[in-house]
């Protein structure tokens, strides 16, 4: 079983890794407000929306930001333990 000191340094990890994506998202929304400003000011909603392309990129890179951050982190605990367990089963 983990010490507190052993959970509170995994606590602070995992915080800081949360704070991470939330920074990375408020970045790419505040980013996409202004290209999308600068589309609309300089050709007008009648033309090719151009920030479309960094949107999609970029979005592509958050939802893996978020599935990192917050998907795979049970899924890596999981593995973590299996491999423990499998290691402690060896020394037996």
């Amino acid at each position: 079983m983990a010490s507190d000191e052993e959970l509170r340094k995994k606590a602070e990890v995992i915080a800081e890794e949360k704070k991470g994506f939330y920074t990375h998202l408020v970045i790419y929304i505040l980013v996409n407000i202004l290209l999308y400003g600068i589309w609309m000011i300089n050709h007008g909603i009648d033309t090719h929306p151009w920030p479309i392309w960094v949107t999609i990129g970029w979005g592509i890179g958050i939802v893996a930001h978020f599935i990192g951050t917050f998907i795979s982190t049970g899924f890596n605990e999981k593995l973590v333990e299996k491999e423990y367990q499998k290691l402690k089963n060896k020394k037996k």
